[in-house]
């Protein structure tokens, strides 16, 4: 009886290791298998990354080149909104014009007292406020020849009013646009003069400096024609003459021609850089040039200044 299941239980037992064996082999050919799968997958993951976040870098580029493109093409509808809307401004509001002419509100150098002509180095040389017109003052600058230097110190405003009656001749000075008659190129201008032998007269128009109105052409013919009376009254038959720069030509051409009408014109008339007309001065001023081949240029920008009584016809004077 043992001899018969000692043969059954080796064969069961080398079955089972023919079986497992068999299994191993199986497993050991599957294994590389599945790892090359593995691998074929995992190496089919790897570009696709790159790929995408290149794809969201380009998405984010486009997007900010598109939002840049927004902002500029914003920015200039708004400029030229701005464009279209100036001169219809300007037609609406012709005193913004007569501003832009006088250039009254721009005083340079601000911060000096006008009351003390000494603070910018000219200590021969005497402030004044005259009266043209009622609720009208302006402020009168003289200086003496710089010979009269150490005579005029500490002098008071009717030594210097006398001192107009001397044999030194009179320059009645009158200032362009912007700034006052305190403006660093003008008290140059006077010292010079001055060391010339030549008394030296200047103001600021009403609205200017501490000077008290409202500025307009028909205004400024008037101060510089009471101060031009003012100082006639205390020279005698000393020489004057008129010297207009820029702005000032306009006045001093105004006030040469009414001198000249009522027979008492000046010994002489000197234009420093003067226009034509204040029209065509407007219209080849280098700020124009941008509007210059608008349509209607001259009925927005130029009948505006006509309109507010601004001529300053230098050519007709």
């Amino acid at each position: 009886m043992r001899k018969r299941t000692e043969p059954v239980a080796l064969e069961h037992d080398r079955c089972v290791a023919l079986g497992s064996s068999s299994s191993g082999s199986t497993a050991a050919v599957l294994d590389p298998d599945s790892r090359l799968k593995r691998n074929l997958h995992l190496a089919g993951k790897g570009p696709a990354e790159p790929r995408c976040a290149a794809d969201a870098g380009m998405k984010r580029a486009l997007g900010r080149r598109k939002g840049m493109w927004f902002q500029l093409r914003k920015i200039l509808l708004c400029v030229l909104g701005l464009y279209v809307t100036i001169p219809f401004l300007i037609k609406l509001c012709p005193g913004i014009q007569a501003k832009l002419i006088f250039l009254n509100f721009v005083r340079v150098p601000y911060f000096i007292d006008l009351k003390k002509p000494q603070d910018q180095g000219l200590n021969h040389t005497c402030n004044y406020y005259l009266q043209p017109e009622e609720d009208v003052t302006i402020g009168v600058w003289h200086t003496v020849p710089t010979v009269w230097w150490k005579t005029a110190q500490g002098k008071d405003q009717m030594w210097y009013e006398d001192a107009l009656a001397s044999s030194y001749p009179i320059i009645l000075y009158l200032h362009g646009n912007a700034g006052t008659r305190g403006g660093d190129h003008r008290v140059e201008l006077y010292k010079v003069l001055s060391s010339l032998g030549y008394h030296v007269v200047t103001f600021d128009y009403r609205g200017w400096g501490d000077s008290i109105g409202t500025p307009s052409e028909r205004g400024m013919t008037y101060d510089a024609l009471h101060v031009f009376d003012w100082i006639k009254a205390r020279s005698g038959d000393n020489s004057i003459y008129i010297w207009g720069h820029s702005l000032g030509t306009g006045v001093a051409t105004n006030l040469v021609r009414r001198l000249c009408e009522r027979e008492t014109p000046p010994d002489a008339l000197i234009l420093e850089s003067p226009f034509t007309n204040i029209r065509e001065e407007a219209k080849s001023h280098p700020f124009s040039v941008i509007y210059r081949y608008f349509p209607g240029f001259d009925w927005f920008f130029l009948d505006p200044i006509t309109s507010s009584g601004i001529k300053f016809a230098n050519d007709e004077k």
